[in-house]
């Protein structure tokens, strides 16, 4: 009993870490989509990238310790910030900007619930 007791204690700490890594996410994301380049990093503007570090780093921090309980708990990694690392990095030219970028996924996160 002992074990799943602490399975679900587990189990409740990455539901609510996840939680906060969605409010973390919405919060740089509303950052962005009001004009702050960096989040996505798809230039290589260091000031922008310094802004932006703080946000990432928090992101980065939540979800490595999301991944970690998942992991004990015999579960996939963390869907929405490998989704995240996805759309950060270099673009092509013609690629919307990062605000535009932002919105979108705030939208999105919004339909999704």
């Amino acid at each position: 009993m002992a074990k799943a007791d602490r399975l679900e204690r587990m189990d409740n700490r990455r539901a609510d870490l996840e939680i906060e890594y969605r409010a973390a996410l919405v919060d740089a994301l509303r950052v962005t989509a009001a004009g702050q380049w960096g989040l996505f990093d798809h230039n290589k503007d260091k000031q922008a990238r310094a802004k932006a570090a703080p946000m990432v780093d928090a992101l980065n921090a939540l979800a490595d310790e999301i991944d970690d309980l998942r992991e004990q708990l015999d579960m996939e990694c963390f869907a929405l910030h490998q989704e995240f690392l996805a759309a950060r990095g270099p673009v092509r030219a013609d690629a919307v900007g990062e605000p535009k970028q932002a919105q979108a996924w705030l939208e999105r996160l919004k339909q999704n619930g």
